[in-house]
């Protein structure tokens, strides 16, 4: 038997302001990641880093680099021809592939204007919160009955009352799952492994958990892209491919046994 969806997206209003679950999910992950960041860096004894300021960057970046590959790649045609809307994030429309992009640009930005260390050092540590984020955010969208999944007939579909009265495959909760475990892993990883002192490890960990799952779980997505209908791979497919071969080339990289006194300070 199917469930109905039938969650409201806004978690409450004050006076003409709507809060929706997915800006208080968005938003959440980064005062998670400023949280749990800093505690990480306070525990390697690096108290020189100003968490509060990198969270800014991060965010700028990943919003801006979200909604740039949303309209490049996703409906190109429609901002062309709307360029003004291309500024309307909050009607949605965030790629997660573009999202990774710009949190990794905001930081380079980040480490040479606020003297943080290392861009891999802290690429490595974002990575754990990165990974419940996604899984926080995919949860909205499940509220939001967005990026919806292809018909199914199995027991666990998801009717999406607002959309159709279709069984679907809940893909917001498969990529939710996956990116909940993939969190686990990392900080497993990063606590009880030596992997935390090889720069760019667990940063090509997160990268292939992520990537991998979300190039399988396309199969079972209804097409996100304006022009899908006439591809045989997805978009996501496509852009999630340079992500994994980028995440192998970290993980197979050799990482040099000799360290100055400063890297042994950042990666005891």
């Amino acid at each position: 038997m199917a469930i109905h969806s039938q969650i409201n997206p806004i978690a409450f209003t004050i006076g003409p302001l709507s809060v929706h679950w997915y800006g208080i999910a968005f938003a959440g992950t980064f005062v998670f990641g400023e949280w749990l960041v800093r505690r990480m860096l306070t525990s390697e004894r690096r108290t020189d880093i100003d968490t509060s300021r990198l969270v800014v960057y991060a965010m700028v970046g990943a919003v801006l680099g979200a909604r740039i590959v949303h309209c490049a790649f996703y409906d190109p045609q429609y901002y062309l021809t709307h360029p003004l809307k291309i500024f309307a994030v909050w009607e949605g429309g965030l790629a997660s592939h573009g999202g990774v992009i710009g949190l990794i640009l905001g930081l380079i930005v980040a480490t040479r204007k606020l003297a943080t260390g290392t861009l891999l050092y802290l690429l490595d540590r974002i990575t754990i919160p990165s990974a419940v984020g996604g899984a926080v955010v995919r949860l909205a969208n499940f509220i939001n009955s967005e990026i919806l999944g292809k018909p199914t007939e199995s027991s666990f579909g998801v009717i999406f009352d607002s959309v159709d009265q279709i069984p679907r495959h809940p893909v917001q909760l498969y990529e939710a799952m996956c990116y909940l475990t993939l969190g686990l892993i990392l900080y497993l990883a990063y606590a009880r492994t030596t992997v935390r002192t090889k720069p760019g490890k667990l940063l090509g960990i997160f990268l292939i958990g992520i990537f991998i799952p979300r190039l399988l779980l396309e199969f079972f997505k209804v097409p996100q892209a304006a022009y899908e209908d006439f591809m045989s791979v997805s978009v996501g497919q496509v852009l999630s491919i340079p992500f994994i071969a980028f995440g192998l080339f970290l993980i197979a990289r050799p990482v040099s046994g000799q360290q100055n006194d400063q890297t042994k300070l950042y990666y005891r």
